[in-house]
C-alpha cells in the first residue's frame, strides 16, 4: 500500500516534507525548514514523526531553504540514503546550506554572547560541517530522463522555472504515478524556462501559494524604474530585501535592462550578499537551464558592484548618495540586509521595495501591512521610508498560471493534493479547481495520511 503523509508545508508556505511510504521503504520528497512564525520556527526542533534512518531517500524538487534547509539536521540525525536532485540544485544547494550553517552558529554565538536566548546555552540547528556532510550524499539526475532511486521506483524531473535547477518530481512507485509541482515558477519569464507541462499522473501534489491571487498584468522592468527614478530625485536610497538565489539575478536583469534603455543614469547598484553574488556567477555555469545567452548573463550579472566583504557592505550602509542595495534575505529575516534597514529605514526619503512572497511572522510582511517600526538586532527600528512591493517580480505562479499548469494533464488524477500556502490560498485554489475540473481535491493537514 502506498500512502502521502506530510510532514511539513501543510496549512503553511514553510517546511515542506512529503512523506511516500510503501510497504517498508519511505522516499521524503523536499526536507525544508520551518520559517516565520515562532510557533513554525519551533517545529524545526522537534524531531520528525518518521526516524531519519528509517528513510531510504530524499527527492530535492529545488533549493530553497523553505524546502532543502533541514537536510544537514536529517543527516546528523541519522539519514544515511541518497539525496536526488538536479546539477543546478546540488550546487545552489552548496551555497544555501552551507549559508544557513554559519547562520546558524552566528545567532547561536551572539545568543550567547549577549544573552538574549532563554537556552543557556543556546545551540544551533546545525553547523556548517553538518552542512557538508549532508551535500556529500547528493545525487544529481538529467531533466527528462527517468532515473532508478529505488527498487521499483524511478524518479523524473521536468522544468518548474521557479529557481535555477528548479523541477517537478514525478515518482513511479507501486504502480502508482505521483507527481510534485515543487514551487512553480510564473510563465513567460524571461529568464528561466516555463514551468514544463506533464502528460498525466494518478496523484498531483500541487503547491499553492499563490491560490487565491492572480498577478496584475504589467511591466516588471518599468514599475521597477518608475520606484527608482522616483526615490532618486527625491535623494534617497532604494534598499531591496531579494532572495540571494533567482530573485537577486532576475533583479540584476531587469535593472540592466533599465540601464541599457538609459533609465538608471550612474545610479549606482550594489549585490550586498556573498550568497547572492556566488549564485549569480552559478547563473552563467549553467546555461542550458535558463533561456539567457552566456553574454547576457555575464552582461546582466555584471550590472552590479559585487560587496563580498563586511567593510565594504559597512560602506554602502554608510553612504548617503541614491544608490540601490540588492541584499538578502529577501523577507528581512537576516542577513545584511538587516543593518541596511535599520539605516535606511528611518529616513522618508528612502525606499524599501519588496520583491515577491512575504510569509506570516516575517519583517518584510509585518513592513508591507504597515508597521511603523520593527525590531532588528534587539533594537526597534522606526520605519519612514516609502515601503513598496513589485509583486511582478515574484516567483510563484499565481492561480491562474496554477490552473494553466493543472490544465497539461490529459486525464483525471484519482486525488490532487493541495500543499505549501495558508489556509485562505490552499482553500480558493480548492474550490476553484473542484468548480472548473471536478477533480477530487484534498488539502491535507501537518500529519494527515492518505492511502493512495
Amino acid at each position: 500500500m502506498l500512502k502521502l503523509t506530510s510532514l511539513g508545508g501543510a496549512g503553511t508556505v514553510t517546511g515542506s516534507k512529503h512523506l511516500l511510504s510503501h510497504d517498508d521503504r519511505q522516499i521524503l520528497i523536499d526536507c525544508g525548514l520551518f520559517q516565520g512564525l515562532k510557533n513554525l520556527r519551533e517545529l524545526n526542533w522537534e524531531p520528525l514523526a518518521i526516524a531519519p534512518k528509517d528513510l531510504d531517500a530524499v527527492v530535492l524538487t529545488h533549493a530553497h531553504l523553505d524546502h532543502s534547509g533541514y537536510l544537514p539536521k536529517l543527516v546528523r540525525d541519522g539519514f544515511r540514503g541518497r539525496i536526488y536532485a538536479t546539477s543546478a540544485t546540488r550546487d545552489v544547494a552548496e551555497l544555501i546550506l552551507k549559508d544557513s550553517g554559519h547562520l546558524q552558529e552566528k545567532d547561536a554565538e551572539d545568543a550567547n554572547r549577549k544573552g538574549f536566548s532563554k537556552h543557556k546555552p543556546a545551540l544551533p540547528i546545525y553547523t556548517v560541517q553538518d552542512a557538508e556532510r549532508a551535500l556529500k550524499q547528493f545525487s544529481t539526475a538529467p531533466f527528462g530522463k527517468p532515473v532508478p532511486i529505488l527498487d521499483g521506483a524511478t524518479l523524473t524531473f521536468r522544468y518548474a522555472g521557479h529557481i535555477l535547477g528548479a523541477a517537478t518530481a514525478e515518482i513511479q512507485w507501486g504502480g502508482k504515478r505521483i507527481v510534485f509541482s515543487g514551487d512553480l515558477r510564473r510563465y513567460d519569464d524571461p529568464m528561466l524556462f516555463d514551468p514544463q507541462p506533464v502528460a498525466e499522473a494518478d496523484y498531483i501534489v500541487i503547491e499553492s501559494t499563490y491560490g487565491n491571487r492572480t498577478h496584475a498584468p504589467s511591466d516588471p522592468a518599468a514599475a521597477l524604474g518608475a520606484i527608482i527614478e522616483k526615490t532618486v530625485k527625491r535623494g534617497g536610497t532604494v534598499v531591496i530585501p531579494a532572495f540571494a538565489v533567482g530573485r537577486a539575478q532576475l533583479l540584476l536583469y531587469y535593472l540592466w535592462k533599465l540601464r541599457q534603455a538609459g533609465r538608471l543614469g550612474s545610479v549606482p547598484v550594489y549585490l550586498d550578499s556573498p550568497m547572492a553574488i556566488n549564485a549569480s556567477e552559478l547563473l552563467c555555469d549553467h546555461l542550458d537551464d535558463h533561456r539567457l545567452p552566456a553574454e547576457t548573463c555575464h552582461a546582466a550579472c555584471a550590472i552590479a558592484t559585487y560587496t563580498r566583504e563586511v567593510e565594504e557592505s559597512k560602506q554602502i550602509t554608510a553612504s548617503r548618495f541614491p544608490k540601490v542595495v540588492i541584499s538578502a534575505s529577501g523577507m528581512a529575516t537576516g542577513g545584511r540586509v538587516l543593518h541596511h534597514l535599520a539605516a535606511f529605514a528611518p529616513r522618508q526619503q528612502n525606499t524599501i521595495l519588496f520583491a515577491g512572497y512575504q510569509a506570516a511572522g516575517t519583517r518584510g510582511q509585518a513592513m508591507l501591512q504597515g508597521a511603523r517600526e520593527v525590531k532588528i538586532h534587539g533594537q526597534w527600528v522606526p520605519v519612514h521610508a516609502e515601503v513598496a512591493n513589485l509583486p511582478e517580480l515574484s516567483a510563484h505562479a499565481d492561480a491562474n498560471e496554477l490552473m494553466r499548469w493543472i490544465a497539461g494533464f490529459q486525464r483525471t488524477p484519482s486525488r490532487l493534493f493541495i500543499v505549501h500556502g495558508e489556509p485562505d490560498a490552499s482553500e480558493a485554489l480548492r474550490v476553484r479547481i473542484d468548480k472548473e475540473t471536478g477533480w477530487p481535491v484534498s488539502v491535507p493537514r501537518l500529519g494527515q495520511v492518505f492511502e493512495l
